[in-house]
């Protein structure tokens, strides 16, 4: 399953200070088109996860729901996290080819 190094390469792009967290920052970043890739919790809100999902089909952006709040968290260095944007387009690209070679583990 890849979902490890999923979580491992946001946690590189993270250490690289290529990542946003939380909600008001990620649609943010989504408004400025830096976000590549967004990660919601599987537990967010019904409301969250429809927000984002419309910003990110209106501004071209994968939103991936999957992963629980802490393993966001763990892999960003947080306690939790319902969202985590990722904001570089070579970590963007090696997690979503991770994401297509096992796309059975998140709803895209």
């Amino acid at each position: 399953m890849q979902n490890s190094k999923i979580l491992s390469m946001l946690g590189l792009a993270t250490k690289a200070g290529k990542t946003a967290s939380g909600e008001e920052t990620v649609v943010a970043e989504m408004q400025k088109r830096r976000a590549e890739i967004v990660f919601v919790s599987e537990e967010a809100s019904l409301n969250t996860r429809n927000k984002l999902k419309n910003k990110g089909d209106f501004y071209g952006i994968p939103v991936v729901i999957c992963f629980s709040k802490e393993e966001l968290g763990k892999a960003t260095g947080k306690e939790t996290r319902t969202v985590v944007a990722v904001l570089d387009k070579g970590f963007a690209g090696a997690i979503d080819k991770l994401i297509k070679t096992d796309h059975d583990h998140a709803e895209v």
